[in-house]
Formats: structure tokens, C-alpha cells, sequence
């Protein structure tokens, strides 16, 4: 076993005593405190309360006097910091939550949180990758751990504000970029979700403020100009992880004027898990449907089967509907078209249960398609929204319409609870899903698949009306996940 260089012990004590000097002197004198921050800690607080919604088990290292940990309003909430002076404040300001004096470097809690805070820490840190293996240690395999960090374009911007007195002094600072931390994650076995700018105009000015800071700065190129950047991440997937408990799998089956595909749904379906439900929600058909799939379950007492009469309208209505009255653990869609085969679902199991990602996306797009899968001008219009939805949600988005899609259950009942903040206007369902994993900060994962021709009635698509309904759906993701 190698011993510890003395004299690097020494330093690392130096930075430390340092630092824990100057927020203990900065603590003293934050009630009387004046300059520019004040913006930039506001909007920091708009940007992490967008991230995050109340009512979450939050960690924040690094909190200082507790205040952006109070905002997110946690159920559970635990500030660290090594600066007693800071300690004392933040429990004077915020008695509601527990606060620890603790060096990040020196991190042991056993407590497992939904949401790990590190804001402007990274910056400041003697060691990074051992800060984020404690941060590890924290996690479960739902947490999130959300980082801001300054951009090292404002690095003499920040300098010189700070000598002329403006903004909070610091010491000696580590100037990371996005690459440099995506690869001290990696080495702490965690992984980036996504990562964006914020902040272009540190200063309160009315309208220009919030054009620049809401608006330009998610903008080529302004976004390069940006004061911070954030980054969400996870703990990694472990490769071949085995499921110890098989779960339920319900496959939600939408079925409009669908009769002539029914036997081959009950024939062709395999038995995923511990067994497959077939949750069958006939949508207002002008055909036998309803009937044919009331028979089909009288001949296969086998399997477990559910047969619900829509109410509402549209497939968007008819998969939340399913998803609302299914018992598996899992949750799949399957168009009743068979466009997608459905012997592919299995495929759709394994990448979840294995942790290849948290939402399952089929993607069309990749493979060629049999010659009257998809007409032109609706796969022209695919590979556009793509393109959109990709910049939209902060993460690859190779197919929006691929009826295919697979979660577990319990992320369906979060993205459920949180729809309000979308509404109720998707008449697919597959961006009610796509949105809400997005802001769940779903690691979502794509799954080419081969697109086959329809054999049986025509498609439901309308392509003019259903492409408008997409434009405006593309304008309303604008203001509530871009340009928020």
C-alpha cells in the first residue's frame, strides 16, 4: 500500500482551511451584503425549481446559508457545508430542515435521495472525482444528481466584477467544462442525462432580462455565451443486471376499427416476465371490433386479458385510459395495426429490465420499411419532429410517432401526477409520454425496429390535421421545457 505523499496532505489541508476562512468571513457579512448575485441566485432558483418539483427527498452539498435548498420546498432536506459560520445561518434562516457541517470530500450519509444539489461547487472543489463518488453513495438507482457550474468564457468576466467589488469574492477556482466533468462522472460511475446553458445577462433589467436569460441564451450561437452550465446526470446502468423479482407486463392495446387483427394479436404476443397482461381499450369502432376481442377472450382463457369501451376520443385518450386500469409493473404499447411486430416487445423488456434505459422508445426510422409502411410525406415529417424534439427535450429523439413505447409503471403514475403541468391535448399519447419522461429526467432509450406494412383497415393518421396538431405541440414544448 503506497503512503500518502506528506506534503501533499499538507496542501490539500491548506486549500481547505482556506476556504473554510473565507465563507466564514463571507458569512458574517451576508445580511449587509449588496451586488449583482442577487439576479443570478434568483433565476438559479427558477432554473432548479423547474428541475425539480416540491415535495422531493433533496441532498445539497455545498448549500451555504440553505437558502435554494428552502426554495425546493423538499419533503426531506438535508444541507452539508463546511463553513460553521454558513451552518449556524442556515439553521437560524430554514429550522425546518436538517443541516450537517461536513467537508463534501469527507461525505457519509446512508440516506438514499430522489434529487443531489451541487450549485457552483465543482468550482471550488480540491477533488472532484472523490466528491463524486461520495455523491454516489447517496443515490439510488432513481436518483438525480443536478450540477451548475460557471463557464470558463466568464472566467476574467467574473474576475474583474469580483476586484471592482459587485459580486461575492472567491479563491482560486477550478474552471471545468462540460467534457471535463461528463468525464469525472464517468470515472465515478455516473452518467450525463443532459446538459444546457443559462444566464446570459447576470442583471436585473426589466423585459431585456428575461429575453436574454429565458429566451436568447437557448439560442445559437448566444448559448455559447452563457454565465452557467447545467447538467443533470444519474448513477450508471450496470450492464447485464439481473432482475430478481420478474415483473408483470401489460401491453395497452389501442383498437379502433381493428377486427381483422385481433386473433393475430392474441397469437402473436409472447409471455414477457411473469406473466402478460393484454389490456385491449376499444376506441368508438364502426366495425366488430369490441365483439371480435370479446370472443378472442372466451378462446384464450390462458391468457389474462382486460377489454375496456372507450369513453373519450383518440388514442392519446385511449392509452392513458389503459395505462390508468393496467396491473403490470411494466407498461407497453402496441398499435393494433402491428406495424410493429409484436414479437419485437421482448426486445422492449429485456433493454428496460436490464437498465438500458428508464423509457423505451421504438424508432422506425433506422431500418428500411417494407414499400406501404409509411407514405413520404409522413416520413419527411417524422425525421422533422425528430429533429425538433430532440432539441426540445435535451436528448436524442430518433422516431416522435412510433406507437411503441415501454416504462415501468411506477414512472407512468409520476408522469401521470405531473400532467397537469402539459394538459390533456395530446390526441397520440406518445408525446404525453415523451414530455412528461423529459421532465422527469428519464434516461430514454431508443430501440430500432423494423415498420411493416398494415394488413388489415387503414391508417387513423390524418396527416394535415394531425401535422398541425404536431406544430402547435412543438410551440407549446417551447414555453414549457425550452424557454422556461
Amino acid at each position: 500500500m503506497n503512503k500518502p505523499n506528506p506534503s501533499s496532505e499538507s496542501s490539500v489541508e491548506r486549500y481547505r482551511l482556506s476556504r473554510i476562512c473565507h465563507w466564514d468571513e463571507l458569512a458574517l457579512k451576508m445580511d449587509t451584503w449588496t451586488g449583482w448575485g442577487g439576479y443570478y441566485h434568483k433565476r438559479l432558483i427558477e432554473v432548479f425549481r423547474f428541475i425539480i418539483p416540491p415535495g422531493q427527498r433533496i441532498l445539497e452539498i455545498g448549500c451555504a446559508q440553505g437558502d435554494l435548498l428552502a426554495a425546493l420546498a423538499p419533503s426531506y432536506g438535508v444541507g452539508v457545508d463546511f463553513s460553521p459560520a454558513m451552518i449556524v445561518r442556515a439553521r437560524t434562516r430554514h429550522p425546518q430542515l436538517t443541516f450537517i457541517e461536513c467537508d463534501a470530500h469527507d461525505l457519509i450519509l446512508n440516506d438514499g435521495f430522489d434529487y443531489i444539489v451541487l450549485s457552483d461547487l465543482v468550482n471550488d472543489l480540491w477533488d472532484v472525482q472523490e466528491v463524486l463518488n461520495g455523491v454516489l453513495r447517496c443515490t439510488t438507482s432513481r436518483t438525480r444528481v443536478v450540477i451548475n457550474t460557471y463557464s470558463r468564457l466568464w472566467e476574467l468576466p467574473l474576475l474583474a466584477v469580483k476586484k471592482l467589488g459587485l459580486a461575492k469574492p472567491t479563491l482560486f477556482q477550478n474552471w471545468l467544462t462540460v467534457d471535463d466533468i461528463s468525464g469525472l462522472m464517468d470515472l465515478a460511475d455516473m452518467e450525463v442525462i443532459t446538459h444546457w446553458e443559462e444566464i446570459l445577462l447576470p442583471l436585473n433589467i426589466p423585459v431585456l432580462g428575461p429575453l436574454m436569460n429565458e429566451f436568447v441564451v437557448k439560442l445559437w450561437p448566444f448559448k455559447w455565451f452563457a454565465m452557467t452550465h447545467f447538467i443533470i446526470a444519474a448513477p450508471a446502468f450496470a450492464s447485464g443486471k439481473v432482475q430478481e423479482d420478474k415483473p408483470l407486463v401489460s401491453v395497452i392495446v389501442p383498437a379502433r376499427n381493428e377486427a381483422g387483427n385481433i386473433a393475430q394479436i392474441f397469437s402473436r404476443v409472447p409471455d414477457m416476465g411473469l406473466g402478460t397482461e393484454l389490456v385491449f381499450v376499444e376506441g368508438n369502432s364502426t366495425d366488430d371490433t369490441y365483439k371480435v376481442i370479446e370472443q378472442a377472450i372466451k378462446e384464450h382463457p390462458e391468457r389474462q386479458c382486460r377489454l375496456l369501451r372507450q369513453t373519450g376520443k383518440g388514442k392519446g385518450d385511449a392509452v392513458r385510459w389503459g395505462m390508468s386500469q393496467a396491473r403490470g409493473d411494466i407498461l407497453m404499447i402496441l398499435d393494433a395495426d402491428l406495424t410493429v411486430p409484436p414479437e419485437d416487445l421482448p426486445r422492449f423488456y429485456d433493454a428496460l429490465v436490464d437498465s438500458k434505459g428508464e423509457f423505451i422508445n421504438g424508432v422506425r426510422l433506422v431500418y428500411p420499411m417494407e414499400k406501404e409502411a409509411m407514405r413520404f410525406i409522413n416520413l419527411v415529417g417524422n425525421k422533422f419532429f425528430s429533429l425538433v424534439f430532440s432539441w426540445l427535450l435535451g436528448q436524442p429523439i430518433k422516431d416522435t410517432l412510433c406507437g411503441t413505447k415501454v416504462l415501468w409503471k411506477a414512472d407512468y403514475d409520476r408522469i401521470a401526477a405531473n400532467r397537469s403541468y402539459f394538459g390533456d391535448f395530446d390526441p397520440f399519447g406518445d408525446f404525453d409520454l415523451l414530455f412528461g419522461a423529459a421532465k422527469l429526467n428519464l434516461r430514454i432509450c431508443q430501440l430500432p425496429v423494423r415498420y411493416c406494412e398494415r394488413t388489415y383497415g387503414t391508417t387513423n393518421i390524418q396527416r394535415w390535421r394531425h401535422g398541425w396538431l404536431l406544430l402547435r405541440m412543438v410551440l407549446f414544448a417551447l414555453k414549457r421545457i425550452k424557454f422556461v
